[in-house]
Order: C-alpha cells, then structure tokens, then sequence
C-alpha cells in the first residue's frame, strides 16, 4: 500500500465514526486556536506600545521618583524620593543640561468631570506649558495651558476629545463654559484633537489637562513639607537621539545634587529611555504570553491523549481487519504505518481547524479593540501545525505499533 492509498483509507476510517472522531479532534483545535490568538494578540499588544512610543519620537527621556528595581524598601536606599516641580526646571536651565531642549513634568490622577446632568470619571493631567510641545501637539479648538495659568494657579481646563463629546453638544463652543472637576468649577480654555493611547496605554482623549500648579493645591494636595510641588514624572526632550546618554549622565548628576545624593547607588530617581520602556514591556508581555501558551498547550497535550486513546479502540475494533490485512501478505511495518498516519491525519485536521479558530479570535479581538491589530505570524501557523502533527505522531506510536504486533491468527478468531 502506497503513501496516498494509506491516507485515502485513514480518511475513510475517519469519516466513519465523524461524531467520535470530532471530538477526538477537539482538544487540538482548542489547544492550537489558543497558541495562534494568544501569539498573535500578544504581538499586536507589543507593536501598539512600539508604535506609541515612537511616535513620540526616539529622543525623549523619562525621569521618576525612586528606583524600579525591586526588593524591600530597607534594601534599596533612597528608593522612596520625590520628584518636584523644581527639579523639572532646573533640569530646564540650558546652563546645567545643554543637551535638553523641553522639559514638561506631569502630576497625574482620577476625578470626575461633570456638566450639568452629566459627568464622566476621567484621568487628570496637571502639566505645565511646555507639555503640548513634548508630548501633545495642538489643540483642536482654543489653546493649551499656559505658564500664566501655571503661575496663578488658575481654575483651567483643556478637555480631551471624548471627554467634550460626553458633555457638550458637538456643534457647541465649549470655550468659557464652566465645567466641575471634583465639584470645583474649572473654566474651559480648549478641546484637544483625537490622539487615542498616549504613554503607558492611558486613552489622551478621556483625559482633561489642568495647571499643574491647580492640579496639587486643589485637587491632590500634593507639595514636600518644604511646599514644592511633588510630581509624577519628568519628561525631557534632548537635542538628539546621539547625545541620549550624554543627557541621562548631565540629569542624573543634576538631581544627585540637589538630592544630597553622594554615591550613584543611592539614587532616588530613575531616568529611562523608549528603548528600555519598550524592553520592560517587551519582557512582561513577553512572560505574560509563554504564561498563557504554555497553558494552551496543555490543552495539546490532553488532546493527544484522546488520540491514542481512541486509536486504541480503534485498533481493537479492526482487530479482525489486521488479521485479514496480515494474512493476505502486509508486513508489519504497513500496518504500523497506517494506524501512524490516521492519527497524524486526526491531529492535522485538528490543527488546520485550530488555525481557522485562532486566527478567527485574533481578528474578532483586532474588530472589538480600538486602535489594535493582532498579528497572525507565518512562523505561528508552522509552529502550531508541526507542533500538532508531533502530539499526533508521539501519542499514535503506541496504538499502531500494538496494532503491528497482532498476531493475524488470533486477530482472524477475534471477536
């Protein structure tokens, strides 16, 4: 019996039990559907935080407060430092950082935004000027904070794009209406365009941005017990992307010196770039996706269980058929040969329809998330295909070679 005569017959022994040979199959399809979604949604989470980065520009630094290494707070120094208003701007004097063009820090939170009837809980940006130039760009109706509103502490606020569609009519001019921040009414001074997820994931357009200044004294009472004002973050725009770590070294020293910091190991701040953002993410959704594969792949596993276990009554009810195939003249390598390649056959089938699932849920998760595309990758499909016809083959050994080892005697007087 030749390689496509074996493969017609395996199909034919199939297709006679389709309702038992199903649900053999299920547990293939399940496990290979989830390699392929997971896979794919796992690269499409790691391209859109890819491309939000970059399009911020490859030469732009983050500086937070405390280390991002881990272990007890007694093990890592001055970890738990701040952050002030005043080291944005000292890190802002071209005289101490010539390699830094803008500096925009950032305080940031949740509160809930409200105009007449209706109110929406939103994230809080209190920012400075500088801000817009950095990281936003311009705003679709009316302007951005100012530094006068900065330095009078005025009651401001620049709305995100969804936040003006929640609570203003949109042929509306929202400019000079008044609008409560936490029961504080806030006067409306512009409308950003539609950005979508800014840095970190955090959706721009159900943000609203206020004086940092504002944003500490009457919304989050944040200041040092010197009265400065405390921060989340400092972003910093450098001249280019070669002189990166020549600004890193002029920040770090800056804030060692005004930190009482005497020895690098001590530092109470942390300054990153987008390549190690984009290398810390990559590393968690990295962890995050062999986590759940590896799960999916146990669903291979018990998959290919069921195939030898129904190979195994399979080769029991054909027991009569080995005997008669034997004693018309098949060697024993035919017959294991065919039962290998009907439970090949099975586990192919299953991943074919796996793949279909799979890439089904990736694009069923591209169509409900805005702003996201999985990527269904070739090596994926082969990996999850290979990987299918392996279980197949390793747990089909067994069943074929008992079958291979019936005497066609006693396999012709089996009942």
């Amino acid at each position: 019996m030749n390689f496509y005569e074996a493969v017609r017959v395996a199909m034919l022994a199939l297709a006679a039990n389709k309702l038992r040979s199903g649900l053999t199959m299920l547990g293939i399809i399940i496990g290979v559907g989830a390699v392929i979604a997971l896979l794919s949604i796992g690269r499409g989470v790691e391209r859109f935080f890819v491309e939000q980065f970059t399009s911020l520009g490859t030469n732009l630094l983050y500086i937070f407060p405390g280390q991002l290494s881990g272990g007890p707070p007694q093990e890592r120094g001055r970890e738990m430092g701040v952050l002030t208003l005043s080291d944005s701007y000292a890190i802002a004097n071209p005289l101490r950082v010539p390699d830094v063009l803008a500096v925009a820090p950032e305080v940031t939170g949740r509160v809930v935004v409200a105009r007449g009837s209706s109110d929406m809980e939103v994230s809080v940006s209190g920012v400075t000027a500088s801000y817009q130039d950095a990281l936003l760009g311009d705003a679709a109706i009316g302007a951005f904070v100012g530094e006068t509103d900065v330095q009078e502490r005025g009651r401001v606020v620049v709305l995100g794009s969804d936040v003006f569609g929640s609570l203003f009519d949109p042929n509306e001019d929202p400019l000079d209406q008044t609008v409560r921040v936490n029961n504080i009414l806030f006067r409306v001074i512009g409308v950003m365009e539609e950005r979508g997820a800014g840095i970190g994931g955090a959706n721009l357009d159900e943000t609203v941005f206020v004086p940092l200044t504002t944003a500490s004294d009457r919304l989050f009472r944040r200041r040092t017990v010197s009265g400065d004002y405390i921060v989340n973050v400092i972003y910093a725009t450098v001249s280019s992307e070669d002189r990166m770590e020549a600004a890193q070294e002029q920040i770090a020293e800056l804030l060692r010196e005004r930190h009482n910091i005497g020895f690098q190991g001590e530092d109470d701040f942390s300054i990153i770039n987008q390549s190690d953002l984009l290398s810390i993410f990559g590393d968690i959704l990295g962890l995050f996706t062999l986590f759940l594969s590896a799960i999916a792949f146990i669903s291979l596993v018990v998959g290919g269980i069921g195939i030898m276990n129904i190979m195994l009554v399979s080769v029991t009810e054909r027991t009569r058929e080995i005997g008669l195939r034997k004693a018309v003249g098949a060697k024993r390598r035919n017959v294991l040969g065919q039962f290998l390649i009907e439970a090949v056959t099975l586990a192919l089938i299953g991943g074919i329809l796996g793949i279909i699932l799979g890439g089904g849920g990736a694009l069923a998760a591209t169509s409900f998330i805005d702003n996201f595309s999985a990527v269904v990758g070739i090596d994926a499909i082969v990996i999850a295909v290979l990987f299918s016809m392996a279980v197949g083959l390793f747990f089909g050994i067994y069943p074929a070679y008992r079958a291979s080892r019936l005497n066609p005697i006693d396999a012709l007087r089996y009942e």
